[in-house]
């Protein structure tokens, strides 16, 4: 996922784009036109929404001073709202240490038509703005432990090239502390994950599960690559178009509910399994139950679309 080669050596410069972006501001503003502010995302002031107009002010410019990671992604896209919150809470977490960019790239066609200039064909994608540097970073979602072990990575080369500060003294580890290992096998999950081998990865995650069946990081990252391993052969449209058909086969129920995860529609995938359970009895009821159980995984636990589609089950069930 994360890319091997952290050197910016071969880092894209934003020289020319923001010199064209500067230029487009001068037009607008001849207009009297102003490019509109930078949006506060969710996460707090370390998250920002980014538009095409004001990427070259929130992002190279700001890149100056302190790193910045753009998160490109689209509602219609699952993964992205996996990787999403997770790269959310970091940047919380990091306090300014670097700043977290959101940029939707149905909303902002000329940032999209770039990032696909680099060469990117598919999302969630991240990139690492430096000194007007730009450098390809992560491309997939993968659970926690493995995007914060990406960016340590990352900052961590970066220092070594003397382009980030090291870090305050109050922060170094105490004589003779050693840093925690990381797992091993999280690295062979990433490296499958890298490569697009879902089945290596799910035995991966498998793995530390057998060690650890409380690692929630883990369990997550297995939801999301079972989920991917379902739904790659399937069609769609004719997995929706058959649900419809037939809402009493609580199979086509499944699939349909698989469909709507992946396209980030989370909360209709809930509750056309619920409405399974409802309509359901014996074993095809208790398989649209153990299903949607199964789909909790792949969200935070305290996501208040689980509250709520918990409430809905109990209704449904008593």
């Amino acid at each position: 996922m994360p890319s091997r080669d952290f050197s910016l050596h071969g880092a894209i410069d934003l020289g020319a784009r923001q010199a064209a972006a500067r230029k487009q501001q001068e037009r607008r503003a001849q207009g009297g036109g102003a490019p509109a502010p930078a949006a506060a995302a969710p996460g707090g002031p370390y998250v920002l929404d980014v538009t095409d107009e004001t990427f070259n002010t929130e992002v190279v410019e700001r890149s100056q001073s302190v790193p910045v990671l753009v998160d490109f992604w689209a509602e219609w896209c699952g993964p992205c709202k996996q990787l999403g919150p997770i790269l959310e809470k970091l940047a919380t977490e990091a306090a300014g240490k670097w700043i977290l960019a959101k940029v939707d790239i149905d909303a902002n066609p000329q940032l999209g038509a770039y990032m696909q200039q680099m060469g990117v064909r598919g999302i969630p994608f991240v990139a690492a703005v430096v000194a007007g540097q730009l450098l390809p970073f992560l491309n997939g979602a993968a659970p926690e432990p493995q995007v914060r072990q990406a960016i340590d990575q990352l900052f961590d080369a970066l220092r070594k090239e003397g382009i980030l500060p090291d870090a305050p003294e109050g922060e170094q580890p105490a004589p003779g502390a050693e840093a925690p290992a990381a797992d091993p096998v999280y690295g062979e999950a990433e490296d499958a994950l890298q490569r697009g081998d879902l089945d290596s990865a799910k035995v991966a995650f498998e793995r530390i599960l057998a060690a650890d069946p409380r690692d929630g990081q883990a369990r997550q990252g297995l939801a999301l690559v079972e989920l991917s391993l379902r739904v790659r052969s399937l069609d769609a449209e004719r997995v929706l178009q058959e649900a419809a058909e037939k809402p009493g086969e609580v199979q086509a129920q499944i699939s349909a509910s698989d469909v709507e995860m992946v396209s980030g529609r989370i909360d209709e995938a809930f509750d056309r399994l619920v409405g399974a359970v409802r309509r359901g009895a014996g074993d095809d009821r208790d398989a649209a139950r153990k299903h949607l159980l199964s789909l909790f995984e792949l969200l935070p636990p305290d996501d208040p679309r689980i509250g709520k589609a918990r409430r809905g089950l109990q209704s449904a069930l008593f």
